[in-house]
């Protein structure tokens, strides 16, 4: 049965409920109802679709972004409001461009073979100044930052504030480290279904935000913020599940492994270049893959489509048996979008017995140059673009209508970009 939203407001001490959607591009747009008129939003919490990203016009109907009860978030620091994510309709019918949308879709095709994806996200961002010119903690400055305990502890009441949130919610919150750059962070909580893990997703990157802005400082997860220091990335830890029982593992498959997560890993190798366009979804995240030594000496980020492991130099690392990290990803992802390219490629890669290939036990930064027929990552947006507009499986799986859209949209950001004089460009071409 439903949650009863009135019936909730009341018992919770719910004043106002945020009706939430994310737009092709991440951000997170709302509407502020009280919890008095929350029965009269049947139809959903009315927007302008063209005042989002999203690929409308001011000519279209009102857009209606109806709330789903059981993704109901009681704000930890503001109790008083409720967060809902919605699913966005328009004339009566589902928006099929909205992302939200597209992974249900895809989580129904895999439920039609009798699969669920349960994922788990590794979420990195950094703590930085309210202008956003230099890290918020100036102290920060060891050159292999990542696990420092007293760079971690001075930030030990935002961390704390974000941790308890997650433990109050019941996120299962198990670990936060300092990351390998100055003042970059990472916080861990259980794995759940894909859809669960995309709402806290989306919501988790609103909470850091909020709870930064409360402590005087700014969180950004812009995958590349410095260039000379490690970028933030999202990993995404991958298991298939089938009647209660994890289907990617097996005690005698290689690394644990089964066939079908061989597949699956398969379906994801196969279709690489064209779900970066979602796992690295701006100008800024070529910045980050394949990227040149970072401070620390490492970019901890992928630069070929390959798999290994317990290796962090690849694609793909396969740290324990019974499932896989995806190690593209980075912090601008879109969370719903992150979860259904996944599922769409691996789903592919099962249904075509997919084969990843040979395992390869090497550092890739040191000598992937060994592996000539390891495929590079696309080198920047466009040729991300491009290869998700050419990928038919992943445009049938996740919509005609959603893939003009977002290829529209990001070849529009791209162009913005290529229309910018740089100072790099005056520097090396003046006097050509």
């Amino acid at each position: 049965m439903a949650i009863d939203l009135a019936a909730e407001a009341q018992s919770r001490g719910i004043r106002h409920f945020l009706i939430s959607f994310l737009d092709l591009f991440g951000v997170m747009r709302a509407k502020l109802v009280p919890a008095a008129s929350i029965t009269e939003m049947r139809e959903g919490a009315g927007f302008g679709g063209f005042a989002t990203w999203l690929d409308m016009t001011p000519a279209d109907p009102d857009m209606f972004a109806v709330a789903d009860p059981d993704s109901l978030i009681q704000l930890p620091w503001k109790p008083e409001v409720g967060w809902l994510a919605s699913d966005l309709r328009m004339a009566g019918a589902p928006v099929e461009q909205a992302p939200r949308l597209v992974l249900k879709r895809v989580i129904a095709a895999a439920e039609k073979v009798g699969y669920t994806m349960h994922t788990g996200v590794e979420c990195e961002f950094f703590l930085i100044a309210p202008d956003g010119t230099a890290i918020f903690d100036s102290t920060d400055r060891q050159p292999k930052p990542c696990y420092d305990q007293s760079a971690l502890m001075r930030r030990y009441e935002v961390i704390a504030a974000i941790s308890d949130a997650m433990l109050a919610l019941g996120w299962g919150p198990y670990q936060t480290d300092h990351e390998d750059a100055n003042g970059q962070f990472e916080m861990n909580w259980q794995y759940a279904p894909a859809l669960l893990t995309a709402d806290r997703h989306a919501f988790f990157k609103y909470m850091v935000k909020t709870i930064a802005e409360q402590h005087g400082m700014r969180a950004t997860f812009m995958p590349k913020p410095f260039p000379n220091l490690t970028g933030s990335g999202c990993h995404v830890h991958v298991s298939l599940w089938q009647d209660g029982r994890n289907v990617f593992a097996d005690p005698g498959g290689e690394l644990g492994l089964s066939d079908v997560a061989y597949h699956f890993m398969g379906g994801v190798m196969a279709h690489a270049e064209a779900l970066c366009a979602l796992t690295n979804p701006t100008v800024n995240s070529y910045k980050r893959i394949d990227a040149p030594m970072t401070a620390s000496g490492a970019t901890w980020s992928p630069n070929a489509v390959t798999y290994g492991g317990n290796n962090r130099t690849h694609m793909i690392r396969i740290p324990d048996a019974g499932r896989f990290e995806l190690r593209l990803g980075d912090g601008a992802a879109n969370p719903y979008l992150l979860q259904a390219g996944l599922l769409a490629a691996g789903l592919d890669g099962i249904a075509e017995r997919r084969d990843p290939g040979r395992r390869l036990d090497l550092n890739m930064y040191t000598d992937g140059h060994t592996v000539p027929e390891a495929r590079r990552l696309p080198k920047n947006l466009l040729d991300a673009l491009r290869a998700f507009a050419g990928s038919e499986v992943l445009r049938q799986a996740l919509g005609a209508e959603f893939t003009d859209a977002y290829v529209k949209l990001r070849q529009q950001e791209w162009d913005s970009y290529a229309r910018h004089l740089t100072q790099w460009e005056r520097d090396t071409t003046l006097d050509v």
